[in-house]
């Protein structure tokens, strides 16, 4: 599949509604909520799911998605891509335990392929802009929930999804090496997300990343 051809997929709201309609499809959906780290109320048929430090409400019965608690009074979109993405957790989700080793895009199933796109939107952006000012990762980074930790010249994780942490680390460019940039996962990260969502997903953070800083 084509970059063109999985864009053009995870900004369709119609394939949002699909993926929707197979996680509401599921026998014991209260059980995968427990997987997902998410909260499944059997009264109203709804989901509520942390994503990007922001919480969501997902209505089964019609796959309505909005912002819930304190988060309602934030003017934001809440894309199709954005909603894909978490249908798509909620569903694939196996509840296995993080394992605290991370890995690279590399190294996840299916993400060969898709290097080079995940190299050129979602790592070297992050160069361009944080590497003369390592450091400016941290204020943006908690923004989105990040917490900082301790690698190379300044490196955050964060919190995509519950069961999803994404750790980014800066390193500062000098006369005789430039600036570097890692993105990595916890070695569980495809127990709860194909390869294409991960790559998109990193690319939304760099670009929410960009904006904050």
């Amino acid at each position: 599949m084509s970059y063109e051809e999985i864009s053009e997929i995870y900004g369709n709201e119609g394939v949002y509604r699909s993926a929707c309609e197979k996680l509401a499809a599921i026998a014991d959906i209260k059980d995968q909520c427990r997987r997902a780290g998410a909260q499944y109320d059997e009264d109203f048929n709804r989901v509520t799911v942390a994503y990007l430090n922001r919480q969501y409400l997902l209505t089964l019965s019609n796959c309505q998605v909005s912002l819930t608690g304190r988060d309602t009074d934030r003017d934001e979109e809440i894309t199709a891509m954005d909603k894909t993405l978490i249908a798509h957790y909620l569903t694939l989700a196996k509840g296995t335990p993080l394992s605290g080793r991370l890995t690279t895009y590399k190294q996840v199933p299916g993400g060969t392929p898709y290097f080079a796109r995940f190299s050129q939107l979602a790592v070297q952006p992050l160069i361009s802009h944080f590497g003369e000012k390592p450091e400016l990762l941290i204020p943006a980074g908690e923004k989105l929930g990040g917490k900082r930790i301790n690698r190379g010249d300044a490196a955050i994780t964060i919190n995509a999804f519950s069961r999803v942490p994404i750790t980014i680390v800066l390193q500062r460019g000098d006369e005789e090496f430039a600036a570097t940039a890692s993105v990595m996962f916890d070695s569980t990260i495809s127990d709860y997300l194909p390869s294409e969502d991960i790559r998109i997903l990193c690319e939304i953070i760099t670009s929410k990343l960009i904006s904050f800083s």
